[in-house]
């Protein structure tokens, strides 16, 4: 917990002397040496650097003899400037009552800063960048100060500060850059950035929470190439690699998408194609085509990459390729028995047939005739029979 409120209380402290020096009556110079900072509108005190508090002095214009403030003021090394504009701006002098030169003070006129405009992505699964922007021009030197941590899950734990969880500095990357890098973030977990940008007149703080799921973009796949496939006017091969910044890992892939249009035509036609190439089938013959490729993580976590720089090709306009080419002599093979191929089933008639079906086979035949045979034996036997019963006795 220590650590974490430490790293806290430094960013506290440098805001917290920013804001000191700006409200003080003689503020102590925050960029460079002996120059002072305000507010267009407020009113502005200079102090005469070199000299001791409370000692009268005069105050010049750099390059102007005009007196602007005398030794009988009353305000000893001090000069106030009641609403301070553009035209107050420009370099001071200072002189003690012996006219020696007790120094020069400029002034600078600017704004307090607004909460600055960030945004973070991740290039893979691994790391992840923010970068930022003043949501409104202040006019005087800035500096900000970036860090993170990591967010705790709800409850009876999960609300404990840890070292786990940070706050870490955020690099910026270059130093002085408006950019930082957070490595080896945890793709599953959630983020707070804060960015606190910082000049002369104050100090102001933008947190953002993020997730590795929602920012990831990767970048745009490279080598993209198309070349024409011999013999076939209408077609285009494409063929291209993963970005050297995505980590090839069996449960981190990529799927792509890609677009094609013919020269001078300024539709796109996409499709997604299942790996590293696609061959395009709809080509228009004799035109140069456009090709460009982008890509996003498999299971569609973030959004897709942005356009790979287009390719170009033409379409074959050439015969299909010989197998052998002229003058060779083919190598002798021994001769294979040709393989008699399954004949295909017959394809259905819309015509009636008029022959009558027979589908009998002959034993089939056989058992049927015998069948009828019993059958004309028994109904002899049983008119024989019927007939001795109803014949008339002699008398």
């Amino acid at each position: 917990m220590s650590s974490s409120y430490s790293g806290l209380s430094r960013v506290l402290v440098a805001v917290a002397t920013a804001l000191v020096s700006a409200s003080s009556p003689c503020p102590q110079a925050w960029g460079p040496p002996g120059v002072q900072y305000g507010q267009p509108g407020r009113s502005m005190t200079l102090c005469c650097p070199g000299v001791t508090a409370g000692a009268p002095v005069s105050w010049f214009r750099d390059g102007e003899t005009r007196l602007l403030q005398g030794p009988g003021s009353g305000l000893g090394h001090e000069l106030v400037l009641a609403r301070a504009d553009s035209a107050d701006e420009g370099t001071y002098i200072c002189q003690t009552l012996d006219g020696a030169l007790g120094g020069m003070v400029t002034l600078q006129l600017g704004y307090p800063p607004a909460r600055p405009v960030v945004s973070c992505r991740a290039a893979d699964y691994e790391n992840f960048s923010c970068t930022w922007s003043p949501s409104q021009v202040s006019g005087l030197p800035t500096r900000y100060l970036t860090s993170y941590r990591k967010k705790t899950v709800p409850g009876a734990d999960g609300q404990r500060m840890s070292p786990s969880t940070g706050p870490w500095p955020c690099p910026q990357d270059p130093p002085g850059a408006a950019r930082c890098v957070v490595h080896g973030a945890e793709f599953w977990s959630q983020y707070r950035i804060n960015v606190t940008e910082v000049n002369p007149l104050g100090a102001s703080t933008r947190l953002l929470d993020v997730s590795l799921q929602n920012i990831l973009r990767p970048d745009p796949p490279q080598g993209l190439r198309v070349e024409s496939v011999p013999g076939y006017p209408r077609r285009l091969h494409a063929s291209w690699t993963y970005p050297a910044s995505w980590p090839r890992q069996p449960h981190f892939l990529l799927k792509f998408r890609l677009q094609y249009r013919p020269a001078q035509h300024p539709a796109w036609s996409t499709v997604e194609p299942a790996g590293l190439e696609e061959v395009i089938t709809d080509a228009v013959a004799g035109l140069p085509h456009a090709v460009r490729v982008s890509a996003r993580d498999f299971l569609d976590a973030g959004t897709w990459s942005a356009w790979s720089p287009e390719a170009w090709g033409t379409p074959s306009t050439g015969p299909l390729p010989k197998e052998m080419p002229a003058g060779s002599q083919p190598h002798t093979q021994p001769e294979e028995q040709p393989q008699v191929a399954s004949p295909a089933p017959p394809r259905p008639s819309l015509l009636p047939d008029p022959r009558p079906l027979d589908h009998r086979d002959p034993l089939e035949q056989m058992a049927v005739l015998a069948s009828l045979g019993i059958f004309s034996f028994l109904g002899l036997a049983a008119g024989a029979l019927a007939l001795g019963l109803w014949s008339p006795k002699p008398i």
